[in-house]
């Protein structure tokens, strides 16, 4: 079996329990902070590596990278 199976199969006997909204908010919260913490140790890795530092950051937050949009061609 492999690792995504397992978690799949952890998911699923875990939403077994959820029988009300107030059940749903605290899993749903539960997995959220889970892959913040995640997310937060992987960057602390890159700070700590030197592959970003406080100019980057500055740089993305100042970055545009909305999609830009194709006008439609309209035709006759």
């Amino acid at each position: 079996m492999s690792y995504l199976q397992m978690a799949q199969l952890e998911v699923l006997n875990a939403v077994k329990g959820i029988h009300n909204q107030a059940d749903f908010n605290d899993f749903r919260d539960m997995i959220a902070r889970y892959f913040a913490q995640k997310a937060q140790q992987a960057i602390d890795a890159m700070w700590d590596q030197g592959s970003i530092n406080e100019q980057v950051v500055e740089n993305w937050g100042n970055e545009h990278m909305r999609t830009p949009y194709r006008h439609a061609i309209h035709r006759s």
